[in-house]
Order: C-alpha cells, then structure tokens, then sequence
C-alpha cells in the first residue's frame, strides 16, 4: 500500500520523498548573552546559524543560534509565543526557514530532510497514537514506517515499553490509558528507530501533578542513558531539573544560554521579595516600578492569594519602602529568599539583564 494511503492519526509519521531545496539566504547575527562555548564541533547533532522564520510582519524565531551536544538534555525555555515550537518544526522538517540553516545529525533540514526525518524522534504537545491500537501495535506500526526490521522490532519494542514502565500494559488499548501514560508511549515510540536525537515540545502540558511527576522521571532516565533531547518548557523548575543546558529564548531571539546555575548567576547580586496581597495593585505597580532598588517586578498567582515578587538588590532593607506603598492593601505574609531559576528567567525576558 502506498504511503500517501495509509490513514493514521498524526501525520508527521509519514516522510514522503521530495526534491532538495535550495537553502534561504542568511540575515544579520543577534546579539547573544552566552555562558557557554562549545569548541568540539564533533560531538554536535544540532546547530543552528541564523536561523528565521516569519509570518508576513512577524518574526517568530530571529536570528537563532543553537548548539546541542550528543548525550545532553537541552532546555528550550520561554513563555507562551516566544518561538519554542516554530524552531522545533523547522528542526523536524515540518516548517521551511524563511532564512539561516539547521543542521541535524550532519544533515540540513531543507536540502536533507528526508535524510533528517530519519534520524529524529518527535512528541508533539498534541496525542499522536492511534487510540484503537494497543500499545504494542502503535510502536509496531511506527518501527514498520521507519523500515526497523521485524527481529529488531521484536526485541526494541519490550525493552522501550519497560523502559516507560508500560511493559504490563502493551496489549491494552491506548484509549484505555491516562495522559501521562500516553506521552510515556510517545516517549517510548520515538526511540523505536534509534535517533540521534529526540524532540520533546512542552512534555508534561496538560498533565495532572502525578503524570507530570512520572513523566520527567523517565526523562531523568533517558539523561542517565545518555540520550540526546531537546526539550521545550515554560516551567522554570522541569527545565532546572532536567536539562544540563538551557537557552532562554523571547520574541524569537536567544536572550542567554547556560547551565542551570550559570543563568542563576545572573540574579546572584538580587534577593527576592516576597508579598503576599489580598486584592488589586494594580494602580500601585507604576510606584512600585519607579523605585532605585527594584530591579524587576511580577505578580504571581498561588491558591486564593497572589504573591507579588519584588527582585532587588537591597533586600529585606526594601521592604518598609514597599509596605509603605501598599498602604491600604491588605497584606499576608511578606518574605525574603535568595533568587531562583525562575526569577532569572523573568529578569532575561524583561530585557534587565
């Protein structure tokens, strides 16, 4: 049966052949905040150079320069709309650069793509298997596609399926398993052909805390084992727990890039005052702004209360200032504590840093 008949759920599993392409030309190189320089190009499977994409007046990804080594867990993190999944389809063939090249496992994405598709495992944020198949069947029917011989599928297919802890449940129906089960089996299918590296768009959205949980064990495993991932996340704490490396990416562009504690050095000279409010601030924020010590500023929403989160570097020495300006306001606990992953985050993407 040819391939252009086969009906099934996701079709990003189907790579029909195509003609190359000649690569876009390049545009300018940003300006990068980097921690790290990598100076064996041996061991790259991915990189980037000046990689772009836009849609009519917007720039989705700008400029973006990437290096990902073999054997590391490599964190794409950003907030909503800041390009994570646009560079993560140009890197899986599924979205042309509108400029800059890629490169995959040696190959580029637009004159090799069939050559990319190949060598990379993909999980969408979006459920991919069939949900009438088992789960055996759903990992069969991809090692067919990806041509794994029958003998290699045979003993691959059991050893993935422990690996994510589905190993009893391989006969069952994949409408019968939870969404954390199912990523599990994403996970597990995407290895089936050996890539060099697999994609993870936002593993754990829209899973509850104990799948989530479950979920990044797995890929604390799969980093154990020495396997190649790239992974995008707005979560702060899945990125400094699981990721060796992380780039922080806004607007499209790469804003840093380093190891967990080497973007954590960039607030090390902040504390972090913590305001919990009952009510609107919003007509004090403007004050709030303007003030010498306060370095960045959000609110946060937690249960039935929001904290507002204050980075300074004069500490608890700020806090009458900012009692006093939220005369009025009813006000809970007030707290002051050494600066985070997530707090370097938000001095990145507001530009301070």
């Amino acid at each position: 049966m040819p391939a252009s008949s086969l009906l099934i759920p996701h079709t990003t599993l189907i790579f029909p052949k195509s003609p190359p392409e000649p690569v876009p030309s390049t545009v300018s190189r940003p300006i990068l905040l980097s921690f790290l320089s990598m100076e064996d190009s041996s061991n790259i499977v991915v990189r980037t150079d000046k990689l772009t994409r836009t849609f009519g007046d917007l720039t989705a990804v700008d400029s973006l320069e990437l290096a990902i080594a073999a054997g590391e867990i490599f964190g794409l993190l950003g907030p909503n709309g800041a390009g994570k999944t646009t560079t993560l389809s140009m890197l899986a063939t599924l979205l042309r650069p509108t400029s800059g090249t890629a490169m995959v496992a040696g190959h580029d994405v637009v004159r090799e793509k069939d050559r990319v598709r190949r060598l990379i495992g993909l999980v969408f944020q979006d459920p991919s298997t069939d949900e009438e198949l088992t789960a055996w069947e759903n990992m069969d029917f991809h090692g067919r596609l990806y041509a794994v011989p029958r003998e290699t599928r045979k003993r691959r297919i059991p050893e993935l399926l422990e690996m994510v802890d589905l190993a009893d449940r391989s006969r069952d129906r994949v409408k019968t398993f939870s969404g954390g089960m199912k990523r599990r089996l994403e996970i597990a299918r995407g290895f089936l052909h050996h890539p060099a590296v697999l994609f993870l768009d936002e593993p754990t959205l829209c899973l509850d805390p104990v799948g989530a949980i479950y979920l990044r064990r797995i890929i604390r495993r799969l980093q154990a084992e020495n396997k190649t991932i790239l992974l995008t996340t707005h979560y702060m704490f899945e990125a400094d727990a699981l990721c060796q490396r992380i780039a922080v990416i806004n607007k499209g562009k790469i804003v840093a890039e380093g190891s967990p504690a080497e973007l954590k050095s960039v607030v090390s000279d902040l504390s972090v005052i913590e305001v919990e409010i009952f009510g609107s601030v919003d007509d004090r924020l403007p004050a709030l702004r303007a003030q010498p010590f306060v370095d960045a500023l959000s609110i946060e929403n937690r249960e039935q209360k929001q904290v507002l989160l204050i980075q300074s570097p004069a500490g608890a020495e700020a806090v009458s200032t900012v009692l006093r300006l939220l005369d009025g306001v009813r006000v809970g606990k007030v707290a002051v504590r050494e600066p985070t992953l997530e707090d370097a985050y938000i001095r990145l993407v507001e530009g301070e840093a």
